[in-house]
């Protein structure tokens, strides 16, 4: 029931490690930093060229920086990089007025790291991933395939699986994503206010994680509403909603409905049809 298979589609998934030989979902937390260097393969130092702030255009292509000789179609939805008239595949944007802060950065291919972005390592920025304006990459940092971190969005010491989506405005801190969306605004806590570890109890029984930090889970499906909050040690079964304005705490087993309602909260089944992302 608290294992990671529970909340995340594993089989054949990249980075399984994480998890292996573990019991409960959040032990991955603690092994995020020696699990990123362990994969890392820094691919920034050429970009970076010794300073922080990218201060022209370039892209990644098969291992190469091209500082110059190629354009950008941005008309599709995800840009297009030519040279000679010929599109280069998997080419990676990072534009300038981006920083990159140290050399312990690895990008991946197809990846967009828009003008403010601001990336701390170790980081791994997965392939298809856009990093946009204004987001705040803290290290300690995996970013799977296919992800958004978005405006003003915040990640420390966290892990999205793959297909995970923060677009707007949210925290995420000392937590696991799966395939999941956050809502404008989400945040996950990751900090109790009173000075001792995170303490799970669930179905009666005491989970002592020994976490001092810890944010939340979310579990692949997750969708969460607008200005919605989870309370440090949140767990959240595949394909729950959180409702707008919502503060969630503790564990919801999946295919939950979490709703606020005159400060009460109300727990509902999704309807059949409705647990389909």
């Amino acid at each position: 029931m608290l294992t990671a298979g529970h909340f995340f589609n594993l089989d054949n998934h990249p980075h399984k490690a994480l998890f292996e030989g573990t019991d409960y979902v959040w032990e991955g937390l603690p092994r995020i930093k020696s699990y990123i260097r362990k994969v890392l393969e820094p691919n920034a130092r050429e970009i970076r060229n010794g300073v922080t702030q990218v201060a022209k255009t370039v892209v990644l292509h098969e291992g190469k920086v091209l500082t110059s000789g190629f354009t950008i179609d941005g008309s599709d939805k995800k840009a297009i990089v030519k040279k000679d008239g010929a599109v280069l595949d998997g080419a990676s944007i990072i534009f300038s007025g981006s920083f990159l802060m140290d050399d312990l950065i690895q990008i991946g291919k197809r990846v967009i790291i828009e003008p403010g972005a601001l990336i701390k390592g170790p980081a791994v920025i997965g392939d298809g991933t856009e990093v946009r304006q204004g987001a705040y990459i803290r290290g300690d940092v995996l970013v799977g395939t296919d992800c958004v971190v978005g405006h003003t969005t915040e990640m420390k010491s966290s892990v999205m699986l793959g297909g995970s989506k923060a677009g707007h405005f949210a925290y995420i801190g000392d937590s696991i994503l799966g395939a999941v969306n956050l809502g404008a605004g989400t945040k996950l806590a990751n900090l109790k206010m009173i000075d001792s570890p995170v303490i799970l109890k669930i179905e009666g029984q005491v989970y002592e994680t020994g976490l001092r930090k810890f944010g939340a889970v979310l579990g692949d499906g997750v969708e969460t509403g607008c200005n919605s909050v989870t309370a440090p040690g949140t767990l959240l079964g595949k394909n729950v909603l959180l409702y707008p304005n919502g503060t969630a705490r503790g564990y919801y087993p999946g295919s939950k409905i979490i709703k606020v309602r005159q400060n009460q909260e109300v727990l509902d089944n999704l309807k059949d049809g409705q647990s389909e992302r």
